[in-house]
Parts: structure tokens; C-alpha cells; sequence
């Protein structure tokens, strides 16, 4: 049979950029910004995009295309008679199953917040108390559960109708949207009285802040923000590169999605930084910004009942089109393993992810007391393995893949990574590549896996 396609080069880099954007580009980059300094930690973010997120991209997006299979298959079409690369496939899908394990609960927050601003459930509210509102929702496992099922429920359902007529049409409208509110939301947040200083935070390099956190500090810290954005070592891009097409070079729409991630995560913080400047807020108090902080913000704007609902539907295309997107990794291996056809892959799917969400979701209530690796949560600990370990492993796996002669080989990356119209790479890169890249990235692996301070 046939492997599906992209209808068309915008639906390939919308569900590609959808899948690299999420929580991560709104909340995280915002709070990391702020921790770190404002606009040095930035340029360095900027930086390590280009020098790391990139090339890890292309060879993701190289290995799909190349062998048009899933994550195990793309391997085992590639390696070397007797190799075991192939291994390494049933950790990403592993890792995609263990990340929508609890990116499903979350979403189900961003939904759950939507529903409230549109309901009116901030409106009348004292001020400094939405954060009850939140430790309400968490003490809830019924309202969480509902919220996480119908993250669940709609995600399977956009791919029951496949590729092309599933995915890739509900992701051009929600990223149409996404795009198209990030933006409405930035313009009002920057022109708000007293927005200013947070512009000045966020764009004007401060020495003095550097000093405060450390120059080091903040370049891992920016090194990390930059590699863990694109969702890179787990397989969730490689499957997009088996459905694409191969008239444009690899490098061109790795560069085209790169920016489109950047641009939300840029856009993320002008909404946040002129809103937290305006009402005296502090941006860099981590999840509570989101939950917390930003809803007494909205709560004090005039039309804030509106603001806030634009706010979370933003939130919830940004979460969602990363649920949509490693779902189709979810589907695709079964039906490339195992024979299956799509709508029995999308329905057992269904009903193991729903089950294997319930943890994370009881983790915040009935289980509460319950810890895992070092003290965390369920939510913190399903994280840590995917974030801090399968995520920096994987991308150097696949880089040793792609540049040594033990795997797919430099030669046949470089010519299916340069294969059509557009930007080529250089092979002068290769010392960069296959010395230089793979220690980057297992800095952020070894710093990941040391305990916090």
C-alpha cells in the first residue's frame, strides 16, 4: 500500500511547526526569558536555535523522508545489515506515548481555563484569588479527567480521517488561528499603559541581569530552551518526514518551520512581559505565570473576560496541535509494524492512552502523596524522563546515525537532507557535526540528569 502525503507544502510545514509548538514556546520561553535576563538569553536562545536545533532537525526530518516509515522501519530501512540503530525507534515511541501521558493533562488544563473565561467562572472574583480557582481544578479529578478525555477524544478523532484529510486540514485551520490570535493578543498586551519597562526587559540586553544568574547559567539554560522547543530525539518530527514531499530541500523547510516556531515563542513573550509590567507582576514565577498570575491580569483589563478566553483557546491550539501531532507517531508505528489499519490503531490508541493518562491526573489529588524520581509528582517525573533523558539521548543517536560510517553514513545524509529546491548544506559542516554537535547537546543531557539546586 501506498504511504500517505501531505496535500501540500503549507499543510507538511503547518503540522510540522504544530508539533514543535506547544507549552513550551507560551509558558516556558516566557518564564525562561525572565528568570535569565530578558533579551541576552534571547540572542543566545537564537543562537543555539541555529547552531543545534537545526541540524538535529534536518537529519529527524531526513531519516523519514529517506525511508517513508515510522520510527522503528525508517532504522531498520537505513542501517547496516546486522546494526542495531533500529532499537532506538522503540524508545521514541516509547518516549511519544510517555509524553502524551501527561502533555494530555495539561492541555486539558488550557482547555479547562478556555471554558472558564468564557463561562465567566473569573468574572467576580476577589483579587489574589485565582489561584484557589486553580488548586480547585487540580483537587478535582473529575473535572480534570473530563478535560484530559476530551483532549484525548478530539486528538484520535482528527486522525481517524488520516493524514492528508485528517491532520493536516484541522491543523492548517488551528494554526491559522493560533498564528492569527498570538498576534491580535500580542498587539493589545504591547499597547497597554505601563507595558513598557516589560518591553524594555524582554528586548534590551542588561549586563547587570546576566551578572545576577551567571553567564553560564544562562547560556545551558538558553541551550536547553532552544533544543527541548523542537521536540527533537523522540521520532515526533521523523514521521512528518516520511509523509512529505521531496521537491524542497530538507534544510529549507527545517529553516521555514524553525522561524514559525520562533516567531510564537517571540510573540509569547510580547504578550506576557508588557502584561506582567503593566499590572507589577513578576514574569518568571514558572507554571503559576500561566495559571495564576495571568488570570488576576486579565481579570483587572477592561474586557478581560474576553481577553482571557482568547488567551487559553491560544493556549489550547498551541497544546493541541503537539497532541495531534504525536499522536499521528502513535498511529503510524502499529500500522507500519503491525499491519493494522488506521481506524483499529486510532481506537486501541485511544482507549490506551486515555487509561495511561489517568495517573498523572490522580497525581494531582487522590494520589498526591505518591513521588517518584527525586521527590516529584507524576506529571514532573513522566517529564523528567522524557525532557532531561529520552529527548537529549536521542537526538545525539540520531546525529551519530546520520554523520559516522557505523550508521546511515554523512554521504547519504547529505544527499537526501540537499534532495530538491532550496538552501543547501554545506559537507564542510561534518567535523562540526560529528564532533562538536553531539558534545552540545550531551552537556544539556548531563546538566538535565544533575540534581537542581
Amino acid at each position: 500500500m501506498e504511504r500517505e502525503r501531505f496535500g501540500s507544502r503549507m499543510g507538511f510545514i503547518l503540522v510540522s511547526a504544530g508539533c514543535a509548538i506547544g507549552i513550551g514556546n507560551v509558558w516556558k520561553f516566557p518564564y525562561m526569558a525572565g528568570k535569565y535576563g530578558g533579551a541576552i538569553f534571547v540572542l543566545f536562545y537564537l543562537l543555539f536555535l541555529v547552531i543545534m536545533g537545526l541540524p538535529v532537525m534536518t537529519m529527524e526530518l531526513s531519516v523519514g523522508r529517506a525511508s517513508r516509515k515510522s520510527a522503528v522501519l525508517s532504522y531498520k530501512a537505513l542501517e547496516k545489515p546486522g546494526s542495531k540503530w533500529h532499537i532506538h525507534g522503540w524508545f521514541c515511541i516509547a518516549g511519544c506515548y510517555l509524553l502524551m501521558m501527561y502533555y494530555t493533562t495539561v492541555s486539558g488544563w488550557m482547555l479547562s481555563y478556555a471554558w472558564k473565561f468564557l463561562t465567566g467562572k473569573f468574572e467576580n472574583i476577589e483579587s489574589g484569588s485565582a489561584g484557589d480557582i486553580f488548586g480547585a481544578m487540580l483537587s478535582n479529578p473529575t473535572e480534570m479527567m473530563i478535560f484530559m478525555g476530551l483532549t484525548v477524544v478530539l486528538g484520535f478523532a482528527v486522525l481517524s480521517g488520516g493524514v492528508k484529510n485528517g491532520l493536516e486540514r484541522i491543523t492548517k485551520v488551528m494554526m491559522t488561528g493560533l498564528l492569527i490570535l498570538i498576534v491580535v493578543l500580542a498587539v493589545h498586551s504591547v499597547l497597554l499603559p505601563g507595558g513598557g519597562e516589560g518591553l524594555k526587559f524582554y528586548l534590551a540586553p542588561n549586563i547587570d541581569n546576566v551578572r545576577e544568574v551567571g553567564l553560564f547559567n544562562l547560556i545551558v539554560g538558553a541551550m536547553n530552551q532552544a533544543f527541548f522547543t523542537l521536540s527533537l530525539g523522540i521520532a515526533a518530527m521523523e514521521i512528518f518526514g516520511s509523509y512529505m514531499s521531496s521537491e524542497k530541500s530538507i534544510l529549507t523547510e527545517s529553516v521555514v518551520i524553525i522561524i514559525l516556531d520562533t516567531f510564537v515563542a517571540i510573540m509569547a513573550g510580547l504578550i506576557i512581559f508588557p502584561a506582567c509590567s503593566a499590572y507589577g507582576v513578576a514574569p518568571d514565577q514558572g507554571p503559576a505565570l500561566i495559571f495564576m498570575t495571568l488570570p488576576e491580569l486579565f481579570i483587572d483589563m477592561p474586557g478581560g473576560r474576553i481577553w482571557g478566553t482568547l488567551f487559553f483557546i491560544f493556549m489550547s491550539f498551541a497544546s493541541f496541535s503537539t497532541v495531534t501531532a504525536v499522536f499521528e507517531n502513535l498511529v503510524a508505528w502499529p500500522i507500519d509494524n503491525l499491519g493494522w489499519n488506521r481506524k483499529k490503531s486510532v481506537v486501541l490508541n485511544l482507549v490506551f492512552v486515555l487509561v495511561a493518562s489517568i495517573p498523572c491526573v490522580l497525581g494531582y489529588n487522590l494520589w498526591s502523596g505518591i513521588t517518584f524520581i527525586g521527590g516529584r509528582d507524576v506529571l514532573d517525573s513522566e517529564d523528567f524522563i522524557v525532557s532531561n533523558l529520552l529527548l537529549p539521548a536521542g537526538a545525539i543517536i540520531y546525529t551519530l546515525f546520520c554523520v559516522t560510517r557505523y550508521g546511515w553514513g554523512f554521504d547519504k545524509y547529505m544527499e537526501e537532507v540537499n534532495s530538491g529546491e532550496g538552501a543547501r548544506m554545506s559537507s564542510k559542516l561534518k567535523p562540526y557535526l560529528m564532533y562538536v554537535l553531539p558534545v552540545l547537546i550531551l552537556v544539556i543531557l548531563i546538566t538535565g540528569l544533575l540534581p537542581s539546586k
